[in-house]
């Protein structure tokens, strides 16, 4: 049964991952948009005057820094359309190769050890697991999964959102592979493990509120003989876990997605110390509601996403269960 849920779980990951990957990277771009970090000053230019003062009549003026243009706001769809305009369709499954790492590492080790430590918390005589028993596994198959993950989730999340950058600071990462040996490289091994607390928290919140959710409401609806066990039936308790997931994990998903794409340059201080640095600083600038920047793509990729995880789970669930 053990190594059964594993594979299960990580099939029906990957194949959710990749078909919501577009879905994904809008979250993220939209999640930065309007994040303000504040570029050091430039070095001053010291005994310009005298020289250039003036020659004749005509005075020479050292140019002056023109302001950034202005950050263009927009939802989902607005985001998207831009997105296709300058970067190609190719653009909307940027780091889908970190996705499919992730993926397996990261949701096929959270989806088999909530599988085994369901099957062996649930009471056999009434073939059920309360809820508080489902959320602290849930919470457990979470971060042990995002430890293990957090490589290929820094990847990912760098190479979705490396095209909202002007082209002389893209990282242009050529693959997952290529993203994890570059920063190993030049940031150093623990750059790998950067924003992991967040990535642990988030995980922990996800998977308790998106598994432990999904089985509890299936377990109402076939109990209430409200639906058959069956696609709609599935269907219907994975979108609602979907939105959960959305609510409880959004601001966490913010502050993590910028912590884990800050440029960190040597000599200078990190635009953020860390992750209450940065939910502070996100707060100060942009409002409470900063927090929840990319909702509408959140639930828009969380309730597919689990949709296609749970009903391929099930589907895979049938295929193996002779095995």
């Amino acid at each position: 049964m053990g190594l059964k849920g594993f594979a299960e779980g990580g099939i029906a990951s990957i194949v959710a991952g990749c078909s919501t990957h577009p879905l994904d990277l809008i979250k993220v771009r939209m999640q930065l948009q309007g994040e303000k970090i504040h570029a050091p000053a430039p070095q001053p230019i010291h005994n310009l005057r005298p020289a250039f003062a003036s020659v004749g009549t005509t005075t020479l003026h050292v140019p002056t820094a023109q302001p950034a243009p202005p950050i263009r706001l927009g939802g989902p769809i607005s985001v998207g359309a831009r997105i296709l305009q300058t970067e190609g369709v190719a653009a909307l499954f940027s780091g889908v190769s970190a996705t499919v790492l992730r993926q397996t590492l990261y949701s096929t080790t959270r989806m088999g050890l909530y599988d085994v430590l369901k099957h062996e918390w649930t009471d056999p005589e009434t073939a059920h697991m309360p809820l508080a028993k489902k959320i602290v596994a849930g919470l457990i198959a979470g971060g042990v999964g995002a430890a293990v993950g957090n490589p290929a989730d820094v990847a990912m999340v760098r190479m979705q959102a490396d095209g909202r950058l002007p082209a002389a600071q893209r990282r242009n990462y050529k693959s997952v592979i290529d993203a994890i040996a570059r920063m190993a490289r030049q940031e150093g091994v623990a750059s790998l493990w950067r924003g992991s607390a967040l990535t642990v928290n988030r995980a922990m919140i996800v998977t308790a509120s998106q598994l432990a959710s999904y089985d509890q409401f299936k377990e109402i609806i076939l109990e209430r003989h409200l639906m058959s066990d069956g696609l709609v039936t599935h269907v219907t308790a994975s979108f609602a876990a979907g939105f959960v997931a959305a609510v409880a994990s959004n601001p966490v998903d913010v502050i993590k997605t910028r912590v884990m794409t800050m440029k960190v340059e040597a000599g200078r201080a990190a635009p953020y110390s860390g992750a209450l640095d940065c939910a502070m600083k996100t707060v100060r600038a942009e409002g409470p509601m900063a927090l929840y920047k990319g909702f509408i793509p959140t639930v828009s990729r969380q309730g597919p996403f689990t949709v296609v995880l749970f009903v391929t789970l099930e589907q895979v669930r049938k295929i193996l269960e002779d095995f």
